[in-house]
């Protein structure tokens, strides 16, 4: 199998050395320059250019070749010396590794000072040298640095499914790393906000020292492998996934392959395809930038990562049991509530675990036999509410037609992968909410869950009580409102995973049976929808029109005879002023 490039990006001053380092670079096979800035503007614009157009062609299930990520970027250190409104050959290294924490950063100096060495390592650097190094030195330390980038970023994070281990070390062991992590997860979620350069410099330095605590906590308290750990892929970088994460979510149906491998074009390959980009998208920050509450946002981010994939590899799980059901494409609506059901179901044993049994008062059966029990209520009020899953389930594995926007395309076409992978993205989102919704009825307020699953800002009594009750409002003002308003406005909404976090989005759907079934409040709703929609546009006309005639009176009636008041008033206080002056005239000269 052919080695991938390692792709290079230039920054230099010097376009006569960037040249000829563009142009060695070039002869080599192993070597791929992809941009070259003389600027530091320029160098952090098109570097976010290209990681922004990796991601995006990396998480398109449309998109038919990658665009490749930037892994080393070189950096004079001399830098933009004689221009004090750009940032120096230093600052630069620092910007870089805060914003691009998975890319590599090479420093040349035509100094070799240790100071500066130093001060570069200080930085953020992963190596430093000369630029007057030989051809074969100059390829090792390439070589070099791109692979302690590369071991950096796929280094991979423990995380446990309950049960956790016991004993004191253990104890202190996964408390330590919980709350570094939280701490690291905060300085990356502070980091994507514009902030001033030299708090990204307080940042960088924070972050590498608890990455330096992170270490030596899991070398100073060791724990035993345990095969019921897996590795989650860094969702840092967004551009590199450790194998270990990806053998430990890959399915029969080979949905889930190298990150950087380029995308199937062939129509058997459509669930391939599909599959793989949402499994990408996963390695995105899982922060709820909607307006509504969901169930899964009191879960911290590892967990719940962790559900939704566990969720995703069902998922293929029964998309192949139907495929080898040999299930006709005409009984798949009928077999959607069977199938939401059993994906809910197999979910929460896989996630929880079958037999474990939280320690709470007068629970003698394992904690999955009492969510099971609310099964009923998880069908109607989640299950039966995700939208397209028949139309989803034909084209993953009949390569059926899919309506977008009124328009029926082929299986194969960019618009129907798409909608597709949104569709998918939805049901992952929906269905970890049902894990999560009888977990908040039953157990909510039980420590060890706390401890093992929620975010650390949702800990007490009071915050849990709030965020329940916030999630009750949701239901109520989705059921009476946003629900017939949807279906009035023939529009689903739908949950999906971009790089910012959640978001919600709508789509186009006709949904005239739903309306004509609507009833009681919700019908009300969509009156007065209607009632707004004919009476606003024509009231809004009269309140213009009476206004027009408000402002045409006060200005043009009232304004004008206000003037011409003022205006005699002035003119009479003028000529008292002159017969005054003249008076006192008459009195000096007699």
């Amino acid at each position: 199998m052919a080695v991938s490039p390692l792709n290079v990006f230039l920054v230099d001053e010097d376009p006569v050395f960037r040249l000829g380092l563009r142009i060695w670079l070039d002869q080599r096979s192993e070597f791929q320059v992809i941009g070259e800035a003389a600027t530091a503007a320029a160098a952090l614009k098109q570097l976010s250019d290209l990681q922004a157009a990796a991601i995006a062609t990396a998480t398109d299930a449309a998109a038919s070749t990658a665009s490749p990520p930037v892994n080393l970027v070189v950096i004079d250190l001399g830098l933009s010396q004689d221009d004090p409104d750009q940032l120096p050959g230093l600052s630069l290294c620092g910007e870089i590794k805060q914003q691009f924490p998975s890319v590599g950063v090479l420093v040349l100096s035509v100094s070799q000072e240790p100071v500066l060495k130093a001060v570069a390592r200080q930085m953020g650097a992963d190596g430093f040298g000369q630029r007057g190094l030989a051809e074969r030195d100059l390829a090792n330390l390439i070589r070099r640095v791109a692979a302690i980038s590369q071991q950096r970023v796929e280094e991979p994070t423990e995380v446990a499914i309950p049960p956790v281990p016991v004993g004191l070390v253990a104890h202190l062991h996964n408390s330590s790393l919980q709350q570094i992590d939280a701490a690291m997860a905060d300085i990356e979620q502070a980091a994507t906000q514009r902030l001033p350069y030299w708090y990204r410099l307080v940042l960088a330095g924070k972050y590498r020292e608890l990455r330096a605590a992170r270490w030596l906590v899991q070398q100073i308290l060791p724990l035993p492998q345990s095969p019921t750990n897996i590795n989650p892929p860094n969702h840092l970088g967004g551009e590199a996934v450790s194998s270990a994460a990806r053998g430990s979510v890959s399915t029969t149906g080979g949905a889930i392959v190298s990150a950087n491998a380029p995308l199937p074009v062939a129509v058997g390959d459509v669930r391939t395809r599909v599959c793989e980009a949402v499994f990408r998208k996963l390695q995105f920050p899982l922060d709820n930038c909607s307006d509504r509450p969901l169930e899964i946002d009191i879960l911290r981010a590892d967990k719940s990562r962790e559900l939704l994939y566990t969720i995703l590899r069902v998922f293929e799980s029964l998309l192949d049991d139907l495929q080898q059901a040999s299930v006709p494409p005409g009984q798949l609506e009928a077999k959607t509530s069977t199938f939401l059901h059993d994906l809910w179901k197999t979910a929460t044993v896989d996630f929880f675990g079958r037999y474990y049994t939280p320690p709470v008062d007068g629970l003698e059966q394992p904690m999955v036999a009492v969510l099971q029990d609310e099964a009923s209520i998880v069908q109607a009020e989640f299950l039966d509410q995700i939208p397209e899953v028949p139309s989803l389930l034909a084209h993953l594995l009949f390569q059926a037609s899919l309506e977008v926007d009124g328009s029926s395309y082929i299986a194969t076409t960019p618009e129907a992968l798409r909608r597709s992978q949104f569709l998918l993205e939805n049901l992952l989102i929906q269905v970890g909410c049902a894990v999560m919704q009888p977990v908040l009825n039953r157990f909510a307020d039980v420590e060890s869950m706390k401890r093992n699953l929620y975010h650390r800002r949702i800990m007490s009594t009071r915050e849990i009580t709030r965020f329940r009750n916030d999630l009750s409002w949701r239901y109520r003002w989705d059921t009476l409102v946003h629900h017939p308003k949807a279906i009035f406005e023939s529009e689903y909404h739908l949950f999906a995973l971009t790089p910012q976090g959640i978001q919600c989005h709508r789509i186009y759907a006709p949904r005239r049976e739903e309306l004509e079934k609507l009833s009681g409040l919700q019908y009300m709703v969509t009156l007065a929808l209607e009632a707004r929609d004919a009476i606003a546009p024509r009231l809004r006309t009269t309140i213009s029109w009476v206004g027009s005639g408000v402002v045409f009176v006060l200005t043009e009636v009232i304004g004008r005879g206000i003037g011409l008041v003022g205006r005699g008033v002035a003119k009479g206080i003028g000529h008292a002023w002159q017969d005054s002056r003249f008076r006192q005239r008459q009195r000096d000269e007699l």
